[in-house]
């Protein structure tokens, strides 16, 4: 799949990663039905070894929303591994996320668009990896998000900090020739698919 490949002024550059999700959302969509089953699986097989991090450290992932490849049973290798699991909570527009602890199998309340969220009485963290839903990505790290903005806030956060390790999480079909990007897009680190991982740069 090939997003345009042209290099707008900045002012389109919001036009054209509008252009760029209608496509990349219908391709994720068609990769989801086809590979749904399997792919989270895949994930958890993979594991996080390819970082050269050890537990105990604090890992997020984020609860699957409509066609976006599940981390959930990765997480739960994790936390059987000893890592201290997460799951992102949607604050607000322009705000960088809240994680809170969460382990597959703790209860769960409703978050924004109705996505399974950490209850409030769950401890808050500050994770050390952290996997980043994403509609398309490129090698060099950049991701096609929705536009919140909320990962890329957040990672801004996070790196003031401590060191962070972002990990994009997709279908290996999601990977596109060039995502749009600007001066406030943050790049990953890792992009982790079905077939492996991928190091960005």
């Amino acid at each position: 799949m090939i997003l345009p490949d042209t290099s707008p002024p900045p002012a389109d550059l919001d036009g054209l990663k509008r252009q760029a999700r209608g496509a990349a959302g219908k391709r994720r969509n068609q990769l989801h039905e086809a590979g749904k089953d399997t792919a989270g699986l895949a994930l958890a097989a993979t594991g996080l070894g390819f970082t050269g991090l050890k537990p105990p450290r604090i890992v997020s992932g984020f609860y699957p929303f409509r066609s976006e490849i599940s981390t959930l049973p990765l997480l739960a290798r994790l936390a059987g591994e000893g890592w201290q699991t997460a799951l992102p909570i949607v604050l607000g527009p322009g705000v960088p996320l809240l994680f809170r602890a969460w382990a597959p199998g703790d209860a769960m309340g409703k978050g924004e668009w109705d996505i399974p969220i950490p209850l409030d009485s769950a401890p808050e963290v500050e994770p050390d990896v952290l996997f980043v839903p994403l509609l398309a990505f490129d090698r060099a790290g950049y991701r096609l998000g929705y536009g919140g903005g909320f990962y890329d806030r957040t990672l801004a956060k996070l790196r003031a900090i401590k060191p962070v390790i972002a990990i994009g999480t997709a279908y290996a079909g999601q990977q596109v020739d060039f995502v749009p990007r600007g001066e406030y897009d943050a790049p990953l680190d890792w992009i982790l698919t079905e077939e492996g991982p991928i190091a960005c740069g």
